[in-house]
């Protein structure tokens, strides 16, 4: 039976009960959880330095205000980065690939650094619309140029996520797939196709940790804007 190359990024359900809950919720499991004890192991320290070295790479650009946000930030970049990694495995389901629950996070995060910044300092908020030394006639259209260009802004963190994963497991599954068929034919070339999709193995493991980055970075600077 031929299935569509699509079918992988179809949400799992069990009689008719969808997994997507499941499939977010279970990774965190393979974390383990910090101890009040003075000394640790190396997978509890090494989980520790992680988070702490990205926390203050991401906060360096921030004031005092942005600060507030480390746990949401990382937090959300280990939810990221777990979800893209896992999803590389065969016979699983990533849910990143669904652009629903991307925008489910972008939409949400991007409202709440927007509010923040109508709150806080609502004149300079509002001046992100209009650059200094606009030409009086070119006010109106600069306005709505820049308002849609806001309103994108959720739009493009949910889509760039969701095209990139999207891109890389089918350039995976058609590689694998014709490496498969080749196989019994040319086997010199299935050979050479096996080793292609080692090296696209490898890029795309580069590119679930770097999409994860690029997801939360833009967000902190987002939110740089408006504290």
């Amino acid at each position: 039976m031929t299935l569509s190359f699509f079918d992988q990024f179809s949400s799992p359900s069990l009689l008719g009960i969808p997994l997507m809950a499941l499939a977010l919720s279970l990774p965190w499991v393979l974390y383990p959880t910090p101890s009040a004890r003075w000394l640790n192991n190396r997978v509890l320290t090494l989980q520790g330095w992680f988070i702490n070295r990205f926390t203050q790479q991401l906060l360096l650009p921030l004031n005092i205000g942005g600060h507030k946000w480390a746990l949401i930030l990382a937090s959300l970049m280990l939810l990221l980065l777990t979800q893209n990694m896992l999803g590389l495995l065969p016979y699983t389901f990533t849910p990143t690939t669904q652009l629903s629950l991307n925008m489910g996070l972008a939409v949400p995060l991007w409202l709440a650094t927007v509010i923040i910044g109508l709150r806080n300092q609502p004149t300079i908020a509002l001046g992100h619309l209009l650059p200094e030394g606009t030409p009086t006639p070119l006010i109106p259209v600069l306005i709505i140029i820049e308002t849609i260009s806001l309103f994108i802004r959720p739009l493009a963190l949910g889509v760039r996520l969701t095209a990139n994963l999207t891109a890389g497991h089918l350039l995976i599954q058609l590689i694998a797939t014709a490496a498969f068929v080749l196989l019994p034919l040319m086997p010199a070339v299935a050979i050479l196709t096996g080793a292609l999709l080692f090296l696209l193995t490898l890029l795309e493991v580069a590119v679930a940790m770097i999409q994860a980055y690029v997801f939360v970075l833009l967000l902190s600077l987002y939110l740089q804007e408006n504290v």
